[in-house]
């Protein structure tokens, strides 16, 4: 439980931090990073950057689109065959974001356990 409370902290702090330098794909370096340094077992290796990763873009998304009261999001919300629902669009973004932090994760664990033999 320690060592997923670690990764989650550490995929969301390396993830923000990357956010303000490089593009959509920082949180792919984020996942890899958290899962090079901080061992997880099984699923585990997947799921905490996803959840990491999928609460930071959902909540970031949430923050930006407030801003202009939901138009932007409700436009392209009606371009995706979501109905025009901006809050089912921000959790396909927050899905998104997640599975590519979740899939660079097992890269990461898996050249940790490439380098450990």
């Amino acid at each position: 439980m320690k060592k997923n409370l670690i990764n989650f902290i550490v995929t969301l702090i390396i993830a923000i931090i990357l956010s303000q330098y490089l593009p959509w794909w920082h949180v792919m370096v984020a996942g890899f990073v958290s899962a090079l340094f901080f061992s997880l077992d099984r699923a585990a290796v997947f799921f905490i950057p996803f959840l990491a990763v999928f609460l930071f873009w959902t909540v970031y998304a949430l923050w930006l689109s407030n801003a202009n009261d939901f138009i932007l999001a409700e436009k392209i919300a009606v371009l995706l065959p979501l109905g025009g629902n901006w809050a089912v669009l921000l959790l396909v973004t927050g899905c998104i974001g997640g599975i590519a932090a979740g899939v660079s994760a097992i890269l990461g664990k898996q050249c940790r356990m490439l380098v450990k033999r």
